[in-house]
C-alpha cells in the first residue's frame, strides 16, 4: 500500500468494484483538496448511473455465497480485518488529516472510535441468534431466524471519512450483506485505503465496493432495485431527499442529519470543568461534526459572565494550523466554500445583534494563508430568532445564548427543529434527571462534552436530525440489515387414524 503524502503529485483515483481498483468511465472528475494548504491533491472520478448499476450487480452475485458463509467464518476475516486497521492507523490518519484538515491526534481519535463498530460487529454471533419456543400448541414448535438484505448501500460524509464508513457497514457485512459505499467525493482516499485492507483481510471479492461520486452516483443507489437499504450520514436538507426517494422506491432508510447541540450550564456547576468541555466539543475537528456543541447556554446572568470571563483567553489562546502541526488545536475547514459560508454566518448574526465575544476571521497561520482557516469564535448574547442560532454552521463559529432558567433552556432546545444531542453540566442530580426526562432529543449527556454514544449503543437523533427508523452504532443495526423469517414446525407421529379437516382459523385450545 502507498501513501498519499506526495506534496507535489496530484493523483488519479479510481473507484474499488470486484475486488479491485477499477479506471473510471464517466470523464468527469471532481478535485481532492488538501485543506491545510489548499491544493489539489487528487482528482477522484465521478461515477455515472451504469457505473453504479453495474457496481451493484457485482456485488449482487458476490451476496449469495457470502449470505451462506458461516458467521463464525466471517468474524475471522473482520477479526484480521481489526488488525489491519491498527497496524496501518499512522498511515490512515496521515490521509485523514491530508485530505480532511483534521489534526493527526483528531484523525486517530476518529480511528479508534471506529473500530469500535468494527469490534461489535465481532459480536455478531451473538447478535443474529434469533427465538425458539417449544410446543407452543399442538405440538408445534416456532422460531425465528435473520437473514441478510442482500445488497445493502452507505453514503458517508466528509467530517469522519472512517468513522462513520465502519459505523454504517461494519455490522452489514457481518450480517451477511454486501455493502456498496459511495464516500464523499471530498474525501475518497481513505474509503479506497479501508478497500484493500478488506481485500487483505479476506473479504470475498463484490462483498465491499466502493463507488465514487456525486449527485448522479447517489440517485442511482435510490433508484436501483437491487439495492435494498440505504444509510446516509451528511446534511440536513440532503437527509430527508434520501429519505423521501429511498422510501418512495421501496429500501429501507436511516438517514441522519445535522445537530444543534447545546451545552447548558447550571449555576452550580464547576465552571472551569464547563469551559474546558466546551472548548474541545466545540472547536475539535474545526466544529466539523454533527455532534459538536453549537451554544453554550448559561442559566442565569451570574453563570453567564462567570463562564464568559473564563472562556474567553481560553478561546484565545487555541491554536489553528495544518494537519500535521502538533501544536495545533484544529486544522481548516474543508474547503473554500464552507470558510466563506462560516464567515458570512459571522458577518449576518453581528448585523442582527450578536456582539463579537472573540473574533477569529483572520488567523494567524504560520506556514501558509491559502489553506481553509477560520480561528475560533465566540459570538455572545445571540437570541433565538437569529440565523446563527437557527442553522447548523459547520465550522469554529460557536454562540452564547443566556437565559434565566432551566425550564427555559429546555424550552428553547424543544423548540428547535433540530435534536441531536445535548448536553447539561451541573452538580444537582434533580436538575440533571429533569433535563434529561424533558428534553426531546436523541442523545443526552450529563457532564459529559459530546454525547456520542459509543460503538455498542444506538446512534441516533430525533426530530429533522434523523429520518427513518434505524440507528446507525449498536443492536439496531442487526435489526436494520437483516429481515427476521419465524418458522411454525411440527412433525406428527404416524397415526392410523384420518385426520378432521379444521376450517376454524387456528388457535391454541
Amino acid at each position: 500500500m502507498t501513501s498519499i503524502k506526495n506534496e507535489n503529485k496530484v493523483t488519479n483515483l479510481k473507484h474499488f468494484i470486484g475486488g479491485e481498483m477499477v479506471d473510471g468511465t464517466s470523464e468527469r472528475f471532481g478535485d481532492v483538496f488538501n485543506p491545510s494548504t489548499g491544493e489539489v491533491i487528487a482528482h477522484v472520478p465521478l461515477a455515472t448511473k451504469e457505473e453504479v448499476d453495474e457496481t451493484v450487480a457485482q456485488a449482487q452475485v458476490a451476496f449469495p455465497a457470502w449470505g451462506k458463509t458461516s458467521v463464525g467464518r466471517r468474524v475471522e476475516i473482520i477479526h484480521r480485518f481489526r488488525s489491519l486497521l491498527l497496524e496501518e492507523m499512522d498511515q490512515l490518519a496521515e490521509m485523514i488529516g491530508r485530505e480532511c484538515g483534521k489534526t493527526l491526534s483528531d484523525a486517530k481519535g476518529e480511528i479508534t472510535r471506529g473500530i469500535e463498530s468494527v469490534d461489535f460487529a465481532i459480536n455478531a454471533p451473538q447478535m443474529l441468534k434469533g427465538e425458539h419456543s417449544v410446543n407452543v400448541g399442538g405440538n408445534i414448535n416456532a422460531y425465528s431466524m435473520k437473514q441478510p438484505l442482500g445488497v445493502v448501500a452507505a453514503i458517508s460524509p466528509f467530517n469522519f471519512p472512517v468513522m462513520v464508513p465502519l459505523a454504517m457497514t461494519s455490522m452489514a457485512v457481518a450480517c451477511g450483506n454486501a455493502v456498496v459505499l459511495k464516500p464523499s467525493e471530498r474525501v475518497p482516499n481513505s474509503a479506497l485505503f479501508i478497500s484493500e485492507l478488506w481485500k487483505k483481510a479476506g473479504l470475498p471479492a463484490g462483498v465491499w465496493s466502493v463507488v465514487n461520486g456525486d449527485k448522479e452516483a447517489v440517485d442511482a443507489l435510490l433508484t436501483n432495485p437491487t439495492v435494498t437499504a440505504i444509510s446516509f450520514v451528511g446534511s440536513t436538507k440532503v437527509a430527508e431527499y434520501i429519505s423521501h426517494e429511498g422510501t418512495r422506491n421501496n429500501k429501507r432508510v436511516a438517514a441522519f442529519g445535522g445537530g444543534k447541540n447545546n451545552m447548558i450550564i447550571m449555576p452550580d456547576a464547576d465552571i472551569d470543568h464547563a469551559v474546558t468541555a466546551f472548548l474541545g466539543a466545540a472547536f475539535g475537528a474545526a466544529s466539523q461534526r454533527c455532534m459538536a456543541i453549537s451554544a453554550a447556554i448559561p442559566v442565569g446572568e451570574k453563570t453567564a459572565e462567570q463562564f464568559t470571563a473564563k472562556l474567553k483567553s481560553r478561546v484565545e489562546e487555541l491554536k489553528v494550523g495544518s494537519y500535521d502541526d502538533e501544536q495545533a488545536d484544529f486544522g481548516p475547514v474543508i474547503t473554500q466554500q464552507s470558510k466563506d459560508t462560516v464567515l458570512k454566518y459571522i458577518e449576518e448574526s453581528l448585523e442582527e445583534g450578536a456582539q463579537l465575544f472573540v473574533d477569529g476571521r483572520n488567523p494567524a497561520i504560520c506556514e501558509t494563508e491559502k489553506g481553509f482557516y477560520v480561528g475560533p469564535t465566540v459570538l455572545d448574547h445571540v437570541t433565538t430568532d437569529m440565523k446563527i442560532f437557527k442553522d447548523e454552521v459547520f465550522g469554529p463559529a460557536r454562540i452564547v445564548v443566556r437565559v434565566n432558567s432551566l425550564d427555559e433552556a429546555i424550552a428553547l432546545t424543544n423548540d428547535h427543529e433540530l435534536g441531536n444531542g445535548v448536553t447539561i453540566f451541573t452538580n444537582s442530580g434533580a436538575a440533571a434527571r429533569k433535563f434529561t426526562e424533558e428534553i426531546e432529543v436523541g442523545m443526552v449527556g450529563v457532564n459529559v462534552p459530546i454525547p456520542i454514544p459509543v460503538g455498542y449503543h444506538n446512534f441516533g437523533g430525533w426530530k429533522r436530525s434523523k429520518f427513518g427508523e434505524g440507528h446507525m452504532f449498536g443492536p439496531d443495526t442487526v435489526r436494520f440489515f437483516t429481515k427476521t423469517k419465524t418458522v411454525s414446525e411440527r412433525w406428527p407421529e404416524p397415526s392410523s387414524v384420518e385426520e378432521k379437516t379444521d376450517f376454524a382459523f387456528p388457535s391454541n385450545k
